[in-house]
This record gives C-alpha cells, structure tokens and sequence, in this order.
C-alpha cells in the first residue's frame, strides 16, 4: 500500500511525492490551530479506567507539533480526500481555515491524542 508522506517547506505543509505534492496550510496556521508548538500527552482517569490495558507510560511527555507532523503519512484515499476540498477560503473571519487545512488538523490532532497510525 502507497503511502504519501508530509513535507515542510519554506514554513507551509504539503502533502504528496516531491514532484506531486498538494499544499496544506502555513505551518505557523496548524500549530496555532492544534493550541500551540508543543503537545503534552495525557489520559483521563476515564480513559485508564475504560482501557486498563492501556499504554499509558508516555503520559507527561511533550512532543513537537511541527516533528509530529512531518513524520505522518498518508493513504491515497486520504489525499484525494484533502485534493477534493479547497485549500484557499474567502473571509473576514481571521480565525477561519480552509477545508483542507481543517481535515489534516482533524488527523494531526488524532496522530497526536492516539499516536501515529
């Protein structure tokens, strides 16, 4: 199975091969967007108390958003997912992000709250 990793260049994300990559967002918008540069993981009594079996002993340790994101990778039905939605939006809403910004910052923030798939 293909799997298309994420690249940071010149401060935006993109996804896709070198030669055929699909732009994502300015990498200062998704770490904004996921609450900042650093990721403290954590899990709820209700959490541990729910999956007992759990892993749960990188609790307290900080990751970097922006080495999170460059390690993801991606399946090709998840890209042409992000190809479909549009990466510019019209606003004046200055909180607002594109679809496809959204959608990566959707699995971003799922990479980060579960680990990497």
């Amino acid at each position: 199975m293909t799997r298309y990793p994420t690249i940071v260049e010149d401060g935006w994300v993109y996804v896709g091969r070198e030669d055929d990559r699909i732009a994502i967002g300015s990498v200062a918008e998704i770490v904004e967007t996921v609450g900042g540069p650093a990721w403290t993981i954590r899990y709820t009594e209700a959490e541990k108390q729910r999956h007992p079996e759990m892993d749960t002993s990188d609790e307290g340790l900080t990751v970097d958003v922006v080495d999170m994101l460059q390690t993801m990778t991606h399946s090709e039905r998840f890209v042409q997912t992000l190809s479909a939605h549009p990466v510019d939006i019209e606003t004046d809403d200055p909180d607002a992000i594109s679809p496809r910004t959204g959608l990566f910052v959707g699995k971003l923030l799922e990479n980060l709250e579960n680990g990497l798939d």
